[in-house]
């Protein structure tokens, strides 16, 4: 299971650290990947980390302002955000894929296992 934590209202140009909880003891087999939601738009995919954490992948809408990363001892992974914009604001969510080492991208609806969604808002 996932738990997306950290979402929150926040001011444009602020920052927010999202969390990404696992419980079972596989969670370094695992990529992980951050989607969100607005409001009657589609699920859009924001990033995604490797199982080692040496490749990171990102949207483009948040390129340069959102950093992924991974602590596998403690099998949580994070998404840092700063520099929010009002166009950020959706529920965000966490997804796993297991893959074998040297897979270090997958597709968008490969993803097997989802957090609830965590929401965050950014007021201009």
């Amino acid at each position: 299971q996932l738990q997306a934590s950290g979402g929150g209202l926040v001011q444009a140009g602020g920052s927010l650290r999202l969390s990404c909880a696992a419980s079972g003891p596989l969670f370094s087999r695992y990529l992980i990947g951050w989607f969100r939601q607005a409001p009657g738009k589609e699920r859009e995919f924001v990033s995604s980390i490797s199982r080692s954490g040496g490749t990171t992948t990102y949207g483009d809408s948040v390129k340069g302002r959102f950093t992924i990363s991974r602590d596998n001892d403690k099998k949580t992974a994070y998404l840092q955000m700063n520099s929010l914009k009002p166009e950020d604001t959706a529920v965000y969510y966490c997804a796993a894929k297991m893959v074998i080492l040297s897979v270090t991208r997958v597709e968008n609806n490969e993803f097997d296992y989802w957090g609830q969604g965590t929401q965050v808002t950014v007021s201009s």
